[in-house]
């Protein structure tokens, strides 16, 4: 799937620290019960739409029934945290910034992988069908505050302030009609990064991420 090719040693290397997969409403509503908080601040550049770098084919695909369930029909957060050291003396072409490849990667990854720059659409008997326009998908960069170590030793959820490391784009949250993907990198002031997505589930799910 798509986030194999983004997660090779040759893009980003495979050196996660922690995975949190859990439906975005639970995930908002831990941490508001949250008594401690991390606080910090992160600044978002206007987000963009990363598209195929090449033109895709123009055509309409049917979501199988396994995957066309009512149940399915959410978003998944998934947030990922690297150090820096774990990318700056890897093989990246000599490109020390994470965002640049990472954009890089996703518009060369969509060529092949397509129906994922399209939109969901909803047919006869609300069946779904991936209407594949190569308008891609939403990207935030951003740079927060923060350090690293100051999330902790054991980053596990709930995160601190994850709406502010997966920024909630006004419109994006749908199932029908919106892009199936939401993508934001924070640069952290040590030199980490936190790469977090948000995954329409009836196009992807946990498996397909971990075996990434």
């Amino acid at each position: 799937m798509l986030f194999r090719k983004l997660c090779t040693q040759t893009l980003i290397p495979n050196l996660l620290l922690h995975i949190s997969i859990t439906p975005f409403c639970s995930v908002m509503d831990s941490i508001k019960q949250s008594s401690s908080q991390l606080v910090f601040t992160v600044r978002r550049q206007k987000t963009e739409l990363i598209a195929p770098a090449k033109p895709t084919p123009r055509e309409t695909k049917l979501l199988s029934d396994i995957d066309d369930q009512e149940g399915l029909r959410f978003q998944i957060p998934v947030i990922n945290f690297y150090r820096k050291d774990s990318y700056s003396n890897s093989s990246m072409g000599g490109n020390h910034d994470p965002i640049k490849v990472i954009k890089k990667a996703i518009a060369e990854t969509l060529v092949f992988f397509y129906p994922f720059a399209g939109r969901l659409r909803e047919g006869n008997g609300r069946k779904l069908m991936v209407d594949c326009t190569g308008e891609g998908f939403m990207f935030v960069e951003a740079d927060a505050d923060v350090t690293l170590e100051e999330f902790g030793d054991e980053l596990q959820p709930p995160f601190p302030c994850l709406e502010e490391l997966l920024y909630d784009v006004p419109g994006s949250a749908g199932v029908l009609n919106c892009p199936l993907l939401l993508i934001q990198v924070t640069l952290l002031k040590c030199g980490s990064f936190i790469f977090a997505v948000r995954l329409n589930h009836t196009m992807s799910d946990a498996l397909v991420l971990l075996n990434s």
